[in-house]
C-alpha cells in the first residue's frame, strides 16, 4: 500500500514528477504510473493502486479537466474521502470538484514554503496519518482535517425576506474574516452555501465536509438595531463548544463581526497572531449604512434580472448614496463604476461609462481585485490587449476565490477567441456563486462552440436548475428565462426551449438582453438561422448601446451569421446610428 497515489494529465508529467519527489522527501511513500510493472494490465495496477492509497492527488491542469482517467480517478478518491486537489495552471476543476477546496500551486518551482505548498503537505498530512474514514453511500465523506470549520449561511430573522442579502452578507464576511487565520481551514462558500435553508445534522455534516466544526446563527435586523446569535458546533459530538447572542446598534456591526471570528478563534484556542488580527480587522468602510447600502447593490448584482436597465440604475442608485455617505469606500465606487459601464455600454446611456468612479475606487485602494477586473475589461474593449492582459492577471493574483475577476477572466478570453481558457473562468465564477446564470450561459456557449457535447450537457443541467429558481422567485426575469432556453436547447430540448422562448417574449419583450441570447440559441442550437436574424434585428431596435455590436463581432454562437448580407445590413445600420449619438453622448459625460 503507498501512502499517496499522484493523478495527472501528461503535459504536466514534469511537476508531477517533482511534487513526487517533494513528497519521499518528507518521508512518504508515493506513487505515480511511471512504476506500471510490465507483467500486469494497466488498468488493473492502477485501480489497485488507487484503491489502497490513503491520499490521491489530483493535480488539475487545463488537460486534466478534460481527461475521463484523471476525472474517474479524482471520483473514486472523493468517494472514498482520499482526495487532495491542486492545480498548476489556474485550471478550475471539473464539476463536482470545484466545490472541494484546490490548493493554487500556479507558477510552483519546488519552494516548500508557498502557502499552496504548505496546504496540500496539511491535508496529506491528516490523511495519512488517520487513514481515510469509510464512505457513505448517501454522502461521500472527506478525512477529517484538524481545526476545520464550514460557516452555515446564517437564517434572516427579520421576517422580512427582502433582509436576506443582509444575512447573507454577514455570513461571507465571517468566511473571510476566518479565511485569514493561517491555522484554520475554512469551507469555501459556494459550498458552505448549498446547505443555506435545510435542515442538517450538524455532526453527520461535520463528517461529510471534513470538518472538525460548524458556525451556525442567525441575524434580526430591525430598524437601527441588529441581533445576532451564533453557535459553535463540535463535528464530533454536534455539541455546542460555544454560543453567543448579540443585541447591539447596527453602527456596531464591524466590531460585532471582529467579536464573533475572534471569538470563535479562541474557543478553537488558535492564537490569532497580529497581522491576522489587523487583516480581520481590515474593511472596506466604518459607516453601517454606506456598507448596508453596498449589500443590497451587491445582490441586486449577483442575483437579478441582468437585461433589465432599472436593475442596473438601482445598483447605481445605492452605490451612489454609498459613496455619498462614504467618499472612501472603494468597494462601493468600484461597483458602482460596473453599473455605470453596464447602463452606457449595453443600454445606451450618456456618461462616461463609469471610468470616474472606477479611477475613484483604483486611488483608494490599488489592490481591489474587482477594480483591477474592471480596469481589464474596459482596456479589452478599447483593443488594449496587452495591457489588458497584464491588470486581469494582477486581478487573479489578488484574489483567485474572486466572482467577478473570474467573470471578468472569461469575458476577455471569451472576446478574444480564447474559448477554453474562458470555459475554465466562467466554469471558476459559476462555481463560486450557486445564484450565478451570467458566467453559466457563457460556460454553455464555451463548450458548444469546441463541440464538446458531454460538458455542454453538463453545465446545461446546471444552468437549468439555477435559471428555474431564479425564474420561480421572479417570474418577470427575463434573463434568466435567457438562460434556461439555452440550457433547455443545449439539453436538447428543442420543444420546452422554444415554449420558454414565446413565454418570455410576452413576460418581457423589451429586454434585448434576452432577445439576443434566444437568436444565440436558435443560431447555434436550433439550426434555425432566419429566426436568429429577427431575433437579432428586434434586439437592435431596443435601446442599446455598443457592447452588442462588439458582440456581433466576437459571439462564437453567431459565426453562422456573418456572411449572410442581412446580418451585414443590420450591423451596419446600427453602427451608424451609434455614430449618430456619439456627439449627445460627449455632452452627457
Amino acid at each position: 500500500m503507498s501512502d499517496i497515489f499522484i493523478s495527472y494529465a501528461r503535459s504536466t508529467e514534469a511537476q508531477a514528477k517533482a511534487i513526487a519527489e517533494a513528497l519521499r522527501g518528507l518521508g512518504y511513500d508515493v506513487w505515480r504510473d511511471d512504476e506500471l510493472p510490465a507483467h500486469r494490465s494497466y488498468a488493473e495496477v492502477i485501480e489497485e493502486r488507487l484503491r489502497s492509497a490513503k491520499a490521491v492527488m489530483v493535480v488539475w491542469s487545463a488537460e486534466a479537466a478534460k481527461s475521463q482517467w484523471v476525472r474517474a480517478e479524482a471520483n473514486v478518491a472523493r468517494e472514498a474521502g482520499t482526495l487532495v486537489q491542486l492545480r498548476l495552471d489556474g485550471a478550475v476543476p471539473p464539476l463536482p470538484f470545484n466545490e472541494i477546496q484546490c490548493a493554487d500551486l500556479a507558477g510552483w518551482s519546488g519552494d516548500l514554503d508557498s502557502h499552496g505548498w504548505k496546504k496540500v503537505v496539511a491535508s496529506v498530512a491528516d490523511l495519512v496519518a488517520g487513514g481515510a474514514p469509510a464512505a457513505s453511500p448517501a454522502a461521500p465523506q472527506h478525512a477529517l482535517r484538524k481545526l476545520s470549520i464550514c460557516v452555515l449561511p446564517f437564517a434572516n430573522m427579520s421576517g422580512d425576506p427582502e433582509q436576506e442579502y443582509f444575512s447573507d452578507g454577514i455570513s461571507e464576511d465571517i468566511i473571510t474574516d476566518l479565511s485569514k487565520v493561517a491555522a484554520l481551514f475554512v469551507i469555501a462558500r459556494n459550498t458552505a452555501f448549498q446547505f443555506k435553508s435545510k435542515t442538517l445534522d450538524m455532526a453527520q455534516l461535520a463528517a461529510q465536509l471534513g470538518v472538525s466544526h460548524v458556525l451556525e446563527g442567525s441575524v434580526r435586523k430591525a430598524g437601527g438595531r441588529v441581533r445576532i446569535t451564533a453557535q459553535l458546533i463540535e463535528g464530533a459530538t454536534g455539541g455546542h463548544l460555544w454560543a453567543e447572542r448579540y443585541d447591539r446598534e447596527l453602527t456596531d456591526i464591524f466590531a460585532l463581526q471582529d467579536e464573533i471570528s475572534e471569538a470563535i478563534v479562541g474557543a478553537l484556542k488558535l492564537k490569532l497572531l497580529p497581522q491576522e488580527k489587523a487583516a480581520i480587522e481590515q474593511r472596506g468602510t466604518d459607516n453601517a449604512d454606506a456598507y448596508n447600502l453596498y449589500l443590497m447593490a451587491r445582490s441586486y448584482y449577483l442575483s437579478g434580472n441582468l437585461g433589465d436597465p432599472r436593475q442596473w440604475e438601482a445598483i447605481e442608485r445605492f452605490c451612489r448614496r454609498a459613496v455619498e455617505i462614504d467618499p472612501d469606500y472603494a468597494q462601493a465606487w468600484s461597483l458602482l463604476a460596473s453599473a455605470q459601464s453596464t447602463l452606457h455600454n449595453d443600454h445606451g446611456r450618456a456618461g462616461d461609462g463609469g471610468q470616474v468612479a472606477l479611477d475613484r475606487a483604483l486611488a483608494l485602494n490599488p489592490n481591489l481585485a474587482e477594480a483591477r477586473a474592471s480596469k481589464a475589461r474596459m482596456l479589452s474593449k478599447a483593443g488594449r490587449h496587452e495591457e489588458s492582459a497584464a491588470e486581469i492577471a494582477a486581478a487573479l493574483r489578488l484574489d483567485p476565490e474572486s466572482w467577478e475577476v473570474n467573470l471578468r477572466a472569461g469575458n476577455i478570453s471569451y472576446s478574444l477567441g480564447r474559448l477554453e481558457d474562458a470555459a475554465r473562468h466562467f466554469e471558476k465564477a459559476a462555481a463560486l456563486i450557486e445564484t450565478d446564470l451570467k458566467a453559466s450561459q457563457f460556460v454553455m456557449s464555451c463548450y458548444t462552440a469546441l463541440g464538446d457535447a458531454e460538458n455542454t450537457r453538463r453545465a446545461a443541467r446546471v444552468a437549468l436548475e439555477r435559471a428555474e429558481k431564479a425564474v420561480a422567485a421572479d417570474r418577470s426575469n427575463g434573463f434568466a428565462m435567457g438562460v434556461a432556453v439555452l440550457a433547455l436547447a443545449g439539453l436538447g430540448e428543442r420543444e420546452r426551449a422554444k415554449d420558454w422562448m414565446n413565454r418570455a417574449l410576452l413576460i418581457d419583450p423589451d429586454n434585448w438582453v434576452m432577445r439576443y441570447n434566444f437568436a444565440c440559441t436558435l443560431a447555434a442550437s436550433l439550426g434555425d438561422p432566419d429566426a436568429a436574424l429577427d431575433m437579432l434585428g428586434q434586439a437592435l431596435e431596443r435601446d442599446v448601446g455598443s457592447s452588442l455590436l462588439h458582440d456581433f463581432a466576437v459571439d462564437p454562437d453567431l459565426v453562422g451569421l456573418r456572411d449572410d448580407p442581412r446580418f451585414q445590413a443590420m450591423v451596419a445600420k446600427a453602427e451608424a446610428r451609434l455614430a449618430a449619438a456619439k456627439p449627445a453622448d460627449a455632452a452627457g459625460a
